[in-house]
């Protein structure tokens, strides 16, 4: 009787980054863009080190840090915890509540999905949020419905509230 050898198969390592909903930035050609912030994940999954990802996104590590802190930047932290790992030993991204605000912006403009292939970050793609619209239109039935309508959460949707954060 032969016995084949075979040696142990490695596990396959497989780079995900989460499709998130980039932080609400003004528009300026050296801040953080929503490119800029979809390549800081894609480097941060390739290099694990929050330094050499802001470098190769063309930022400072100090600036990394601060955009991770702002207002609206829930999705991109629990993007960021799940590439480093971070997710799994506090599982605060697992069951992480997405805000109206954060949910009409996925609405309105979407995710972006960082695509890896062999390790490396090669492209990012914007990509509908249809449940998050979804959501939305269920609130819209459900305002249509009731008998006094709450007319400041619609307000929070429009596209201008959206990205400037209007206060109701």
């Amino acid at each position: 009787m032969r016995m084949k050898l075979t040696s142990p198969r490695r596990k396959a390592r497989h780079l995900r980054v989460p499709a998130f909903a980039p932080v609400p930035m003004r528009a300026r050609a050296d801040g953080w863009t929503p490119a800029r912030q979809a390549a800081f994940l894609g480097a941060l999954a390739e290099t694990g080190s929050v330094r050499d990802a802001a470098r190769r996104a063309g930022m400072a590590r100090e600036t990394a840090y601060r955009l991770r802190r702002r207002p609206g930047a829930g999705s991109f932290a629990a993007a960021w915890d799940t590439v480093t790992g971070a997710a799994a030993k506090g599982d605060r991204s697992r069951n992480r509540k997405v805000t109206r605000e954060e949910r009409a912006q996925r609405a309105l403009y979407g995710v972006l999905k960082v695509r890896m292939y062999r390790g490396r970050h090669v492209a990012t793609e914007r990509k509908a949020d249809n449940s998050a619209l979804l959501a939305y239109l269920a609130q819209l039935d459900r305002l249509a419905v009731s008998d006094a309508p709450d007319v400041t959460s619609l307000q929070r949707f429009t596209p201008a509230c959206v990205s400037t954060g209007c206060e109701t």
